[in-house]
């Protein structure tokens, strides 16, 4: 770190004292910011004052907030989505189809409406845009985070999760679809007047390995009166169906292409 007389460290203390932003006191004193920063958390230090960020945390502070974004983003999280919490790392990161930038964007637009404070960033990776927001809050908020994977362990809504789906379905199944589904176009041959002719028909599916996120999906597909069926590959079940005409239409209707 370049080194400052001790009067200008003195000046710039005194200032932040007196309320005056990191900003501020750097474009003052000419100094650079990351010093003046580093100023800072020596003289709280010094004094024993513990310095805690402000939070918009729905859960800590009691505060509303936007459910119908919530729900989306909850669906995304157990689908495409996982949380780091260490020591010097918070965060809630959303992976998407590089291609998709409408979900992409769909995704920063949830993140910024459940918790508005934290930085939201994007970090390009091959084929896919890790979408990140920092703050340790999005525990709170996602209290299925644990170590492991998702599917080698409970997933369980708490209540007021459980609440917020109920009022929110299709939220939450969009957001889901959007993670872990698709929506394709299936075919196959019926014999017709004697003739063998090709019949497509679309379809909806998802697939996740955990049984917990599958029967959340299924059971909220339920609620909605939406039919569907396993379908089972290589002997594993993770693949849910939606086929049937009327409710494709639905899931066309209420939660639309990944885009």
């Amino acid at each position: 770190m370049e080194q400052h007389s001790p009067s200008i460290r003195i000046q710039a203390v005194a200032l932040m004292r007196q309320g005056v932003t990191n900003r501020i006191v750097a474009e003052r004193l000419n100094i650079p910011r990351g010093t003046v920063g580093w100023w800072r958390s020596e003289d709280r230090r010094a004094r024993g004052e513990t310095y805690e960020q402000p939070t918009d945390c729905p859960k800590c502070t009691g505060r509303g907030f936007d459910e119908i974004a919530y729900a989306y983003l909850l669906g995304l999280y157990l689908g495409d989505g996982h949380i780091t919490s260490k020591p010097k790392q918070h965060h809630l990161s959303i992976f998407c189809n590089a291609t998709q930038t409408g979900l992409i964007a769909a995704c920063e637009e949830a993140m910024r409406k459940v918790l508005p404070l934290p930085r939201v960033s994007q970090r390009h990776r091959t084929g896919c845009v890790e979408v990140k927001s920092y703050t340790r809050h999005w525990t709170c908020m996602f209290p299925q985070h644990g170590p492991g994977k998702k599917h080698e362990r409970l997933i369980a809504l708490e209540p007021w999760q459980q609440e917020i789906v109920d009022a929110h379905p299709w939220e939450l199944v969009r957001g889901l679809i959007h993670s872990d589904g698709c929506r394709i176009t299936n075919w196959t041959t019926r014999i017709v007047a004697g003739e063998r002719k090709r019949y497509e028909y679309p379809r909806y599916f998802f697939t996740n390995v955990s049984d917990d996120i599958r029967r959340l999906f299924t059971d909220t597909l339920e609620t909605l009166g939406i039919e569907w069926t396993h379908c089972t590959r290589n002997g594993n079940p993770y693949n849910i169906s939606v086929a049937k005409k009327a409710h494709v239409a639905l899931l066309d209707t209420h939660v639309g292409p990944k885009r």
